[in-house]
């Protein structure tokens, strides 16, 4: 089965409604190619590497978080850009990228998933644009310390993590955002997390996480990350029929 390209973008936006958000970049179709797509690729980041796996196989369409143009870019088509786009206008490939909607999804966004990936289950949001997830294990549980959820996100993520920080308890209130939300520390801190978790560390966190008594752990931004765009596309393409292949390519950020 297929769908046209126009189709597949008013699923998307209807899914992940991207005109809430004040993002960094344009969501939505930053690349067009062929009009008809019968199978899509999905993956994190539209780096050279996805870009190739996707035209080996034969994707119509792909759909990453991390697409090509973010505010700040110079515009100019040189170097990596040239690279990347001389490769899917070459083949004809619609590129679909959506950044802090597909954060955001209640369901099947990177912090929906990365929390179900570590047995986590949400009661609020917080942060700019409530894009935090806080709450706890799914199970009602505890973790004994703050070395025992950094074990835990090391198995369930399978990568080492950075921690900073303990508790002189169980940790029970846990916050997440994925990817590079190190400044959104402070706001779990006030929403009365025991520990953050995140993608990234920047030199403050340190600090705040010794001197506040709340747990940071760094996992990866791309681990993090890993999650939201196959669940997205995977339940886009099944609406539509197409075939769907989610493609990961290693990042140790």
């Amino acid at each position: 089965m297929s769908t046209t390209r126009s189709e597949l973008l008013q699923a998307f936006d209807a899914l992940l409604q991207p005109a809430r958000f004040k993002d960094y970049g344009p969501n939505g179709l930053q690349v067009e190619g062929r009009a008809q797509i019968q199978r899509i690729v999905s993956g994190v980041t539209a780096s050279r590497a996805l870009i190739e796996a996707a035209i080996d196989a034969k994707a119509d369409a792909i759909f990453v978080h991390h697409g090509l143009f973010w505010r700040g870019q110079d515009g100019c088509v040189t170097g990596w850009m040239k690279q990347r786009l001389a490769l899917l206008l070459a083949h004809d490939i619609n590129l679909y990228a959506y950044h802090l909607p597909l954060d955001a999804h209640p369901e099947l966004g990177n912090n929906a998933q990365l929390g179900r990936q570590l047995g986590l289950s949400a009661t609020a949001r917080f942060g700019e644009q409530e894009l935090g997830f806080l709450g706890g294990r799914a199970d009602g549980g505890s973790f004994a310390s703050a070395d025992a959820l950094a074990r835990h996100l090391e198995y369930a993520l399978n990568r080492p993590v950075v921690q900073v920080g303990q508790t002189h308890g169980a940790i029970k209130k846990i916050a997440w955002c994925s990817g590079g939300a190190q400044s959104y520390f402070e706001a779990a801190i006030a929403a009365g997390a025991d520990a953050f978790i995140t993608g990234e560390i920047s030199e403050p966190q340190a600090h705040y996480a010794r001197e506040m008594g709340t747990v940071f752990i760094a996992c990866g931004h791309h681990a993090s990350e890993r999650y939201g765009a196959p669940a997205v596309a995977s339940q886009v393409a099944t609406q539509f029929g197409l075939a769907h292949e989610f493609i990961d390519i290693d990042n140790p950020a």
